[in-house]
């Protein structure tokens, strides 16, 4: 889930009430939300970047809640700030418009063809009379950037460029053009460039770079004009310097082009309605005409209240609650959600109410997406527990009862349990290990946050000598052991992958410590009820060579014919690479054929 990080006293501000952190906690616990940190601004670069970094940062406080992946709305001080005071019953809940100019005059946007090849849709809107803080303008960039990175998948999907409307004339051309017929003066810049220089300039800008590649190898690249040939954005890179906002800047021209028309709609519907509220009419938005390559006219935004009808009974019955219609209605109300009753009474209820859902809301698109806001609002700490009406014979999981029985097991023979990251870095199960080849079956994440998270681990091992290193002050000896999942390759499967449940355990000592280890193993047999030798139902150890085990010391675990893992003494280049200093033994297999 998202983590959105907003300044407490601002917060504080716009909810009207100051809190301590745990009456705030449990606001955010009420709504569905979880305060998940609080710190600085300096706390957090030098966690990231080191403490050099961090000098002359602000020590304001910043709170740090995590957001539902869905809740787009929740993702700038505005939008939250507004759901918790409807939430609590001090805001009325706004009514968003899109209005036709007051002058009469519609701002229009033409699309030429040639944009078909490239990014075919543009969507537009204008705040009209905003004002701008320079609290609510870093709160303006921030959401644009935020919906960037989940929603429009990095700008893939969609790309939002945000001008100031007095610097241009209107009407404006949406077009793609060979790149070295686009020149302006980029943000930031003080001389014109090509479209083609600028993919040389921002080769090296971490901040732009990543978005190079949607466009680079195209033949043609988008890009927007006003009437007199000034360029105002060049999507999805980089937007005009001519047209840029400033905190001056009072009518705002929003346009967003994409590859996919709905992922554009929502991504407007939310920016102007979250910020709509600076506008001297708040919650008011002017629209923008766009013609399209085939001459079909549209209107954006279009601000679209869905209307629904749900069935208090089912609601009643989903939830395990009891409450009348009027009451459902009060607590939509809670969420955001305007609701009539529209049928009378049956059975001492009103069966059915008709709920009308913002354009802010976007992520509701069933009836259980209502329920579910509905659950929220009565408080799931309020919803009583019972026992099914259907009898049910319910059964654990062979596999985690087999990983249970183990743990227990394992911790008896003296071993720490031990639960590391699923994701971990390329260099974890590859350079680290000796291994060449260790990416070869990994699955790769497509962007990571960071260096640590770039693949799922293919082994455990890994994870539990990063445990090692971040504890190796503790007493010897260090007996760790994880059982938990690898994610391989699998061009079988559907999804290209499959888990692998495993058991991995280590020794760390002066002395490396084989013979503990291989006791482990024949400890872990002795429990399966397998005999040792090479019968039919038996298990044996045999030669093998990995390079992340130290030559000689290696072998195979071999169960009724076929390899479940290997165990044996790890290379001093291995340990040393988990910065260690001293002799480890691993074991590792693979639990699943003990079923």
């Amino acid at each position: 889930m998202p983590t959105v990080g907003v300044n407490r006293d601002l917060l504080f501000s716009a909810l009207e009430c100051t809190y301590t952190e745990d009456e705030f906690n449990s606001l955010c616990f009420e709504f569905g939300l979880e305060l998940d940190e609080v710190t600085t601004e300096k706390q957090m670069i030098s966690k990231e970047q080191g403490e050099d970094k961090s000098e002359g940062a602000s020590e304001d406080v910043i709170y740090r809640i995590e957001i539902p992946a869905n809740r787009y709305d929740l993702l700038c001080l505005e939008g939250l700030a507004r759901a918790l005071l409807i939430f609590q019953g001090k805001m009325k809940i706004p009514h968003y418009k899109a209005v036709p100019p007051a002058s009469g005059q519609i701002q229009k946007i033409l699309v030429k063809p040639a944009t078909a090849k490239v990014r075919p849709y543009i969507v537009g809107a204008i705040l009209r009379d905003i004002t701008f803080t320079k609290d609510n303008y870093k709160s303006f960039i921030d959401l644009q950037d935020k919906l960037h990175q989940n929603l429009c998948r990095r700008r893939a999907l969609v790309a939002i460029g945000t001008h100031d409307l007095d610097t241009l004339t209107g009407p404006f051309t949406y077009d793609a053009q060979v790149p070295k017929d686009i020149k302006f003066k980029p943000l930031n810049e003080v001389k014109e460039y090509t479209a083609e220089e600028l993919m040389d300039l921002y080769s090296s800008d971490s901040h732009l770079k990543p978005y190079l590649q949607i466009i680079k190898d195209k033949p043609v690249y988008p890009v927007i004009y006003d009437q007199n040939g000034v360029v105002l954005s060049l999507p999805p890179i980089i937007n005009g310097d001519h047209s840029r906002i400033t905190l001056e800047t009072k009518n705002v021209l929003i346009e967003c082009t994409a590859v996919d028309l709905y992922k554009a709609k929502v991504v407007l519907d939310t920016l102007v309605c979250m910020f709509s509220q600076y506008c001297k009419e708040p919650f008011t938005v002017e629209r923008v005409e766009v013609t399209q390559a085939n001459g079909r006219k549209s209107v954006f935004p279009e601000l679209i209240y869905q209307q629904a009808v749900v069935s208090v009974n089912e609601i009643n019955k989903r939830l395990g609650i009891n409450e009348n219609s009027t009451t459902v209605v009060e607590l939509l109300k809670k969420m955001s959600i305007h609701s009539t009753i529209v049928e009378g009474k049956k059975g001492g209820q009103t069966s059915k109410i008709s709920v009308s859902v913002p354009p802010t809301r976007h992520d509701i698109i069933h009836s259980c997406d209502i329920m579910e806001d509905v659950a929220i609002a009565y408080g799931y700490n309020n919803i009583k527990m019972s026992i099914p009406h259907t009898a049910t014979i319910a059964e654990q999981c062979p596999l985690n009862k087999l990983t249970d029985q183990l743990r227990g097991e394992l911790s008896q023979c003296g071993f720490t349990e031990a639960l590391t990251f699923t994701l971990c870095s390329k260099e974890d199960i590859s350079d680290k290990l000796r291994r060449t080849n260790g990416t070869s079956e990994a699955v790769h994440i497509a962007n990571p946050k960071t260096i640590e998270f770039q693949v799922a681990r293919t082994t455990l091992v890994s994870g539990l000598l990063k445990t090692l290193q971040a504890n190796k002050k503790m007493p010897l000896p260090l007996k760790l052991f994880e059982i938990s999942d690898v994610v391989l390759k699998d061009n079988t499967r559907d999804v290209g992958a499959h888990n692998e449940r495993r058991l991995c355990a280590v020794n760390y000592n002066k002395s490396p410590g084989f013979e503990i280890i291989h006791g482990l193993l024949d400890r872990i047999m002795q429990l399966l009820e397998i005999c040792y030798g090479k019968e039919k139902d038996g298990y044996f150890i045999q030669t093998a060579e990995d390079p992340a085990f130290f030559p000689g010391r290696c072998a195979n675990v071999v169960l009724r014919g076929k390899n479940i893992g290997k165990l044996g003494v790890l290379h001093p280049e291995v340990v040393t690479a988990f910065d260690l200093s001293l002799p480890c033994a691993v074991l590792e297999i693979n639990i699943q054929p003990f079923l």
